[in-house]
């Protein structure tokens, strides 16, 4: 049976994060895509300019009725940039526990845009990552979590460690670009796991987070277990970057292809 994935993020009007992101890898991947808009942003490849959020109760009204009618296999979490909002998700998942949740802590956008509100952060701390079977932040968004310095594997290890603190199942620290390049550490209740991944030479890498996220959440609801899940994200994640290196959209950092393995359609669009 086809699995059934939910998104709770904010929308991307340029279509290659969030939202919209999340949905084409849910697609890629498989799986029937759904979704809960909890902000509206004016965005393109170059720069955020603005950003509307959703009032909780509208987000809380959104879940409300996609779990009445089509239960999550596993949900994702991305751009919940107000209190109120990650206060009423984290409400509402812990009063419908079961299906795995991945929490991508978003707090800057590629292009550089600030995206949660720093009162955000300590509600997501305390509220939101006790629900989460994993989270998957940054180097910059663990610094910002932890109060570490991360400056190497050894420090992306500690704090993903550190992370565990919060309650949640598992603690995936990204690497990007900062600390040997494409090297992500996992921490779980089996320990320390590293993947070391593919350097791929491209400006291309709007949406990352939230793709590599929506695919760890298609990967646990086919029930594969952390360490198997981001081996395979990464993976996908992968393909999608190298693909994209063939062509560009926008001026800026450009999307990800999302549906890579469908064909060489990138390199048209050069």
């Amino acid at each position: 049976m086809m699995k059934h994935l939910l998104t709770i993020a904010g929308s991307d009007s340029s279509g290659g994060a969030g939202i919209q992101a999340d949905l084409k890898t849910f697609a890629a991947l498989g799986t029937y895509g759904m979704s809960c808009i909890c902000a509206v942003t004016a965005q393109n490849t170059t720069h955020v300019s603005a950003v509307q959020n959703i009032t909780a109760d509208m987000v809380t009204a959104q879940l409300t009725d996609v779990y009445s009618d089509i239960p999550p296999d596993a949900v994702k979490t991305g751009m919940l940039s107000a209190p109120a909002i990650v206060t009423a998700v984290a409400g509402f998942l812990r009063a419908h526990r079961g299906p795995p949740v991945v929490v991508d802590p978003v707090m800057v956008a590629t292009s550089g845009g600030v995206l949660l509100e720093p009162e955000a952060v300590e509600t997501y701390k305390k509220a939101l990552f006790p629900e989460a079977a994993l989270i998957t932040p940054n180097i910059p968004e663990a610094e910002v979590l932890t109060g570490m310095t991360i400056r190497d594997a050894d420090d992306m290890a500690r704090a993903a460690e550190a992370l565990l603190a919060y309650g949640c199942g598992a603690a995936l620290v990204k690497g990007g670009h900062r600390v040997e390049d494409a090297l992500d550490v996992l921490a779980d209740e089996t320990g320390i796991h590293t993947f070391q991944g593919e350097r791929i030479d491209t400006e291309n890498t709007h949406g990352t987070g939230c793709t590599l996220s929506s695919a760890l959440a298609v990967y646990l609801a086919k029930g594969l277990a952390a360490a198997e899940a981001v081996a395979q994200a990464k993976a996908y994640l992968t393909g999608a970057l190298r693909s994209a290196a063939k062509g560009s959209v926008g001026h800026g950092h450009g999307p990800v292809d999302h549906f890579w393995f469908y064909g060489d359609r990138w390199g048209e669009m050069a």
